[in-house]
Formats: structure tokens, sequence, C-alpha cells
């Protein structure tokens, strides 16, 4: 378990029953929390609250206490018997924070010779999750729902996905992003409405001059830059080519610099996710690269040419996966081959290096724009496995967000003059129809790349936001 947030099991069922039925009721609930707890790979704690929900006063209180207290991030919630859902309403009504419905029963059978009224009685899961379902659907709750037994694995997985994905969302809406400079000039998707985005997913975005990033990188120390230059060795191969120890050693040395000075700038601001634009360097030798890869690496969000939607969005994505295999991505090219058919995703610096399938080298290279020095970068080649790429966009009246599922490839065909990294994919459904419907649903070039997430999480996270979306698989 990653940190001290946790969610509270709350248990329904109503005082019908009895003080022993009730009893009972409390040590089931507590087996199965105790084991969830051991044995299901769950990222954050499920504590079993002290109560027992059988009145709506009980339930309001106990969604009050989790709306306020931050180290609760969410319910799941089991109808052990049957708890009439009117007592329910205004609490649901209330709570503000992701909701799990585990439609699950005690026992995993139905035990034909202990069977009998009180048995019934006891174990009305069946029951009580209809009932439980149906003031939830009355009330648009737009919660998630598990079904299965609490010992089966897939049950284990859905519950353990489900937690990492209201934890992002929580944590949504403390999300600040910091711009460097503005959005590349002419480019439309990249724009968009930074108050809705506040007002609808907490996210705060600013801007900043290039000068506030310069004066922090004239800062910079010769102890940090000797620190992480050793750390780089450690790291990555140095891949020097043409270039002499020394002009290659200086342009790395001016990246180290620019990642001591962002990341201060971020910590300082509470700031987790940033944009730069190479159309906007006055007072800085090159264009970040290798900073924002190993900024990236540290679970920073990032997107390019001053898109703030996207590194909101990869920031988010990478708390949904605890920073594991995902990051921002651009389409670039196709293979048109009716035999080959895929996508090569890459940057022109920025690729993030937690999608790296292989050891990354650091390379030095022109970058063709900008008019800067020549920037050093992370080389590598990306992980295979199946996943999703998703992107954002703003259609005016609302944001709409776009999700292809892929399957990354392994690849093989050496690249001797692409000086950056590269990631290689097969679309879904198919190329034609995964480019088309991506393009007829208005979807940008930039996305944030997951072979982490899957498309139920990526649906549970949006329901949660109450947002638009369009699945393409």
């Amino acid at each position: 378990m990653t940190n001290n947030k946790k969610f509270w099991f709350v248990i329904g069922s109503q005082e019908l029953y009895g003080k022993e039925a009730l009893e009972q009721v409390r040590e089931d609930a507590q087996v199965i929390a105790d084991y969830l707890n051991e044995n299901g790979n769950l990222p954050f704690k499920l504590e079993l609250h002290e109560q027992l929900a059988t009145s709506a006063d009980v339930i309001t209180d106990i969604m009050k206490e989790v709306n306020y207290r931050e180290d609760i991030s969410g319910v799941v919630t089991w109808m052990h018997t049957f708890s009439p859902a009117k007592m329910w309403i205004k609490g649901t009504q209330l709570l503000q924070k992701p909701l799990l419905h585990l439609a699950t029963q005690f026992y995993n059978d139905i035990s034909w010779e202990n069977i009998d009224m009180d048995y019934m009685n006891l174990h009305q899961s069946a029951h009580g999750d209809r009932e439980y379902g149906y003031i939830n659907k009355r009330l648009n709750k737009n919660n998630e729902i598990v079904f299965g037994h609490w010992k089966d694995e897939d049950t284990q997985i859905k519950v353990r996905e489900w937690m990492l994905i209201a934890n992002a969302y929580n944590e949504s809406f403390n999300l600040k992003v910091a711009r460097f400079g503005d959005n590349m000039r002419n480019v439309a998707v990249t724009d968009g409405d930074k108050i809705e985005a506040q007002i609808k997913f907490g996210w705060t975005v600013d801007y900043y001059g290039i000068g506030d990033l310069v004066a922090y990188v004239n800062e910079v120390s010769d102890s940090e830059i000797n620190e992480r230059f050793e750390t780089y060795q450690q790291l990555y191969d140095f891949d020097y080519r043409d270039y002499s120890v020394e002009k290659f050693n200086e342009s790395v040395i001016e990246q180290i610099k620019y990642e001591v000075a962002i990341k201060k700038f971020l910590d300082d601001g509470a700031y987790t996710a940033f944009t730069t634009n190479f159309e906007d360097l006055h007072g800085m030798k090159q264009l970040p690269g290798l900073a924002v890869q190993r900024l990236n690496e540290q679970g920073y969000g990032f997107a390019g040419e001053g898109d703030w939607k996207t590194a909101a969005l990869d920031r988010l994505l990478k708390i949904a996966t605890q920073n594991k295999s995902t990051g921002f991505m651009e389409d670039y090219t196709y293979d048109l081959r009716s035999n080959q058919q895929r996508i090569l995703g890459s940057h022109m610096l920025e690729v993030d290096p937690t999608l790296a399938g292989d050891r990354p080298k650091i390379i030095v290279n022109p970058l063709g724009i900008g008019d800067k020095n020549d920037p050093a970068r992370l080389v590598f080649d990306g992980k295979a496995g199946d996943g999703v790429v998703v992107t954002m966009l703003d259609l005016g009246t609302h944001f709409k967000f776009i999700v292809n599922e892929i399957t990354a490839e392994t690849l093989t065909a050496p690249a001797p003059n692409l000086p950056v990294a590269r990631v290689l994919w097969k679309v879904k459904p198919s190329l034609e129809e995964g480019v088309k419907s991506w393009i007829e649903e208005g979807g940008g070039h930039h996305t944030v790349l997951s072979l982490e997430l899957n498309t139920n999480q990526l649906v549970t996270l949006m329901k949660m936001f109450d947002a638009e979306y369009a699945l393409i698989r």
C-alpha cells in the first residue's frame, strides 16, 4: 500500500434482523476487509467503518465525514443484508468522493444443508444489491459496480483498478500546471478554456514568462550539476557520435541546469505538470529535452507547444498508474503497408522514459527548429504491450475525451538517423478504422500513451467527471 490514504468499507443492513444478526454482519465484513488488505494487492487500505449503515442518519454522517477527511479517498459499499435504499438517498446525494458498490456475498456457494430462513435473512446480498443499485441509478450517481466473490482474483483486480482511478480523480482537484510561455502560435488543438477546466476537473493552469524560469536556471549550483551528472552516467549510456566529449558534456550540463531549475520552480509553486514551447526560449540556450524526460520519469506531467490540457491529462494518468509506462506522446507517421499497418509515435525531444523498453542512451543532436544550440535527449525503443492512447479536446461548449485501444510492439528495425525515442503500435480495430474514427471525433495529435491503463478504468474516470468520451476499439 502506497501511503496513508484509505477507503472506507461501509456495510448496508437494517435493524429488522436483530442484534445477533448484525453482529454476524460486522464479523463477516471484517473478515472480507482483512482478507482484501492482506491478499488483494490493493494500493490503499480498505478500512471497515465501525458503524453499520442501518439508518439514514448514520449513512448521512458517514458520507459527510468522508467528504471533509483528506485521508479518506472514497467509499466501498457492500449490502450484506437487505438495506432499504430510501435511507441511502441523503447521504449518497451529499457524497462528493468516488463510490464503489461491491456486489458480493460472504460465501461463494449456496449451503443447501444449512439454508433456512435465518440463513436467508442474513445473506440477502442479491436482494440488497438490486435495491441499492436502483437508488444509485435514480440519483445518477455514476458509481462503479464490481460483481464477484471477494476471494476471486478477478474481483480483487477490479477493486484495485478502481481504487487507482478513484485516487486519481481526487488528486485531479489538486493538480496545477505551469506554462512556460504560451501556446504554439496558430495551432488550434492545444488551446482551450482554462477556467472551465478548473471548474470541471479542478486543474489550475498558470502562465509564466520564460524569464521566470531563467532566473532559476541561473541559480543552479556546481554541486547540483555534478551530482546529477554522476546519476546520468549510472543510468544511461553516453553516445558521443560526432561530438567531442567537451561539447557533448556541455549540452548535457545545460539540460541538468534545466532539470534542477524546472523541478525547483514546480515544487516551489506546488505544480505537478508543465509545458514548454520551442517558440519561446528567450534567455535559454536549448529547448529542454533531456530535462523534461528526467522530470517525466519522476512523475511530472508534460506536453509540448504549450498544450496544458495534455500536460494535465498526462499527470492525471500518471497518478492513476503510479507513474508506470505512461507518458506524453504524438502520432508522427504511418506504416500503410497492408501487412504492417502501424503508427510510429515520438516527439521532437520529450518522449517519456517510463515507456522505455531498453536502456536509454543520451545523444546530442541539432533540433532543426527554435534556432538554439543542439540539445541533449534520451533515445530508446518503447515497450511492447496492450494499452491506450488518450486525448482531450475542447469543443467550445464542453470537453471531450477520446480513447483508442492499441497494442505496442517491439521495434526490430534500427533507425540510425532518428535522434529521438520511438514507440510503435498497432491501432484497434484497424489502422484505417481507428485513424478515421479519431479524426472524425476531432482528436488531436497530442496524446497520453499508457501501457498500464485499460479502457474500463478510463470509462470509470470519465464517468466520475461526468465528461463526454468516445471509445475506439
